[in-house]
């Protein structure tokens, strides 16, 4: 977690030690050092990529499978489709403020970076919100709903060749670990790569869902309105089921802040940022809502409780011969949503290795390719021990209570900087009150389930994120040393081609 820096004469040329880089206390920019050149992450991802990127990472497997979650703990059908517009409008909101952090703090990394800029500047204790973060979404989180994505891809992969009997278990963990290793290996070889792969899968989620849509819309036009109608009554009135509702719309919407990770690779992000994030997001709320509109009328909502993948049982109900065709649609989202991940991810553990919260390797980038490729192997080396294991459906269930914590936290960030930074330019501004919604309902998301009906897994998830703080403190705060590590990042950067990203002289 401290910096490490083999001190070999071989490397010396190729740069210093990360840690002797100082953050600049007087603002929030990265430093940069007009005297030197350096290696470091080229601009590449447009305007186009950066929609592509986001819709991407929202649209996986999501869509496909909350359906029946949502309308469960919401009790109708009708408060089931405001949960999903809700859904889409909170992570509008939420992406607006990240907006305006990722314009006053043009760093990669997400929540991190920006709980990292606002609150380490607050004493020897600041720092600890953006480790825990780290700490939380490197080892866990994040590496989970990778897995998750993969093994989606797995199953409706393997599944249509095992037509009588089920499918075995190892099959498809052997899949979504070559799946894994697929996507790590193309962000590895080529940003560009990745996101033109990212442009062609974003297109292919988009036509499944128009295909849904229109199915749908025939059943509308043949009378099959019967499910539609405003039905309050069976609503649930707990503000438990109504939050964990929204827990099982904000998976489907998980991504809506991707762009915030590669902010150092995008182009223009001034004036990209905010203009993708306001395509990107009502585009997807929009394709959400009709395709639970579609859903709801080719089947009555029992039926739709009765499936655990509702697209396929919605395919077979109206596309007849054709239905073949979700399964494969689906199978691509999954892994189209988990090339974002990776590609997301593994900035995420770039920045933090940059600020000596990881180990220093993690820094580091292939000096041809440019991509960061220690951390993007980092993040798939953890995701296949969580396929490995298998047990992650349990994650599921407080991924979300995690998130939204952090997401708060962030949000925060907004409303402490707009007092202690009130002077520092703002390319993009969003009005206060929206911070300040956004921080009320994180907060509402995480206390509800927790006080109306407590869970186990929220205790799990509360005690990994605190226990950082055991990290923390040796290994960042003390900057307790593994000598060990000076030959592995030696070994690393020899096998590799891997060189830091600060600046070196010519």
């Amino acid at each position: 977690m401290a910096s490490y820096s083999p001190v070999n004469t071989e490397l010396s040329k190729l740069g210093s030690n990360p840690s002797e880089k100082k953050s600049n206390s007087k603002s929030l920019l990265p430093q940069n050092n007009a005297e030197n050149k350096g290696v470091e992450l080229k601009r590449e991802m447009g305007l186009i990529s950066a929609v592509a990127l986001i819709v991407g990472g929202m649209i996986g497997s999501g869509i496909f499978i909350s359906p029946k979650g949502v309308l469960e703990r919401s009790g109708s059908v009708s408060i089931c489709l405001l949960v999903w517009t809700g859904c889409g409008v909170l992570s509008l909101l939420g992406a607006l403020c990240y907006a305006e952090l990722g314009t006053i703090i043009p760093m990669s990394g997400g929540e991190y970076a920006y709980l990292l800029k606002t609150f380490g500047r607050m004493g020897h204790a600041g720092p600890v919100p953006a480790f825990l973060y780290i700490w939380t979404c490197v080892f866990l989180m994040k590496p989970a709903a990778f897995a998750i994505m993969c093994l989606t891809f797995a199953e409706y992969v393997v599944e249509p060749l095992y037509p009588n009997c089920d499918s075995p278990t190892v099959v498809k963990k052997l899949t979504a670990c070559l799946c894994i290793s697929l996507i790590a290996f193309i962000n590895c070889y080529s940003v560009k790569l990745a996101t033109r792969i990212q442009n062609i899968f974003t297109a292919v989620k988009l036509l499944a869902v128009v295909i849904i849509v229109i199915g749908g819309a025939v059943k509308m036009a043949e009378g099959n309105t019967q499910h539609l109608v405003p039905d309050f009554e069976h609503a649930t009135t707990s503000f438990s089921n109504i939050a964990t509702a929204f827990y099982f719309g904000l998976w489907a919407y998980e991504g809506w802040n991707y762009i915030n990770y590669v902010t150092e690779e995008l182009v223009n992000p001034y004036v990209n940022l905010p203009r993708a994030i306001i395509i990107a997001i009502p585009l997807v709320t929009l394709c959400y809502v009709f395709t639970n509109i579609a859903y709801l009328a080719a089947m009555s909502p029992a039926e739709l409780l009765a499936s655990d993948v509702v697209a396929v049982k919605f395919a077979a109900r109206v596309l007849g011969p054709a239905a073949v065709i979700i399964p494969i649609f689906v199978a691509f989202s999954a892994y189209g949503a988990g090339n974002a991940s990776c590609f997301t991810t593994g900035r995420l553990s770039f920045v933090a290795a940059r600020e000596g919260h990881l180990v220093d390797v993690l820094s580091y980038i292939h000096i041809h390719k440019l991509t960061p490729m220690p951390a993007l192997m980092f993040n798939a080396f953890l995701t296949i021990c969580m396929v490995a294991v298998g047990n992650i459906s349990s994650l599921i269930d407080f991924f979300s209570f995690a998130a939204w914590l952090f997401y708060g936290g962030t949000t925060l960030s907004v409303i402490v900087l707009r007092w202690t930074m009130k002077d520092i330019p703002r390319p993009y501004k969003v009005p206060i009150v929206i911070p300040v919604i956004v921080l009320i309902v994180s907060l509402y998301l995480v206390i509800a389930p927790i006080l109306q009906n407590p869970a186990i897994e929220y205790l799990y998830a509360s005690l990994f994120i605190f226990s950082g703080v055991i990290v923390y403190v040796p290994f960042v705060h003390y900057k307790i040393q593994l000598k060990i590590m000076d030959k592995v990042t030696y070994f690393l950067q020899l096998m590799f081609s891997v060189v830091p990203t600060h600046s070196y002289p010519e």
